[in-house]
């Protein structure tokens, strides 16, 4: 595991530009701190977003949330190593020898498939139970990002809902210009809180959890066709020529 830098410039050339561009117009820092319309902004979308979805897909977001400061590469030159190791095994002890490196092996979906290789298994029906295993993942993953997505398509139209309350505050004190200019901060500030909030974090958030939902598919596309070629007899050589075209370079 290794900290995401990319991520972080990101956050760090976004917040630069919208205070910097604020600075240069003559705002200042605490023009565009305000509580009421942080309160609005951000407990409004939580709110929201929370009521759409399950609780274990709530907590899977939660969970993933981590991916994207901490992260860590999708070792595709890895899984090669590893199923031409377990190539040359099965040629040399036939599939039972697989056993014992089933019973070691670490992660869930290849354990899954070296068991089914050594039950004997044909290689279409090994195919189809990992398939649709990591079809289902993707799935989970996928929702993963679509909650931040839900949160990104929440939070403009409940900044609006600030800055429409803040001018009902404005509407109200007309006669008392001292609270004027406090509900028209919150009315202005609570949509920059709104879009910033959508476009700098929770869309960016949802497009690299599919991204990397996505590595994660085909990294098991690529163990399901080293197994499979494993339960076919191929040469362990020609299976990892096949399989190095899953790197991406």
């Amino acid at each position: 595991m290794r900290l995401d830098l990319l991520s972080i410039v990101g956050v760090v050339i976004g917040f630069a530009a919208i205070l910097g561009g604020n600075f240069m117009e003559g705002g200042t820092l605490s023009s565009l701190m305000n509580l009421p319309a942080f309160l609005i902004v951000f407990g409004g979308t939580i709110g929201a977003a929370a009521l759409q979805t399950p609780m274990p897909v709530l907590k899977q977001a939660v969970a993933h949330l981590r991916l994207i400061f901490i992260t860590h590469d999708v070792p595709f030159s890895e899984g090669i190593k590893r199923v031409v190791r377990w190539a040359m095994t099965a040629r040399k002890e036939g599939l039972l020898g697989l056993e014992s490196i089933s019973d070691s092996e670490k992660d869930p979906f290849a354990r899954k498939g070296l068991q089914l290789l050594v039950d004997g298994n044909e290689p279409e029906a090994i195919r189809k139970v990992l398939e649709m295993d990591s079809y289902l993942r993707e799935l989970r993953d996928i929702d993963s990002a679509k909650f931040y997505e839900s949160m990104g398509g929440y939070s403009p139209t409940i900044g609006i809902i600030g800055a429409v309350m803040g001018l009902i505050h404005v509407m109200g004190n007309l006669a008392d210009p001292s609270q004027l200019g406090a509900g028209i901060a919150v009315a202005f500030v609570a949509t920059i809180y709104g879009v910033a909030f959508a476009n700098l974090f929770l869309l960016p958030i949802s497009g690299k959890l599919r991204q990397r939902a996505k590595l994660e598919s085909q990294f098991r596309d690529m163990m399901v066709e080293g197994l499979i070629s494993i339960a076919e007899g191929e040469n362990p050589k020609s299976i990892e020529l096949k399989l190095t075209g899953f790197i991406h370079k």
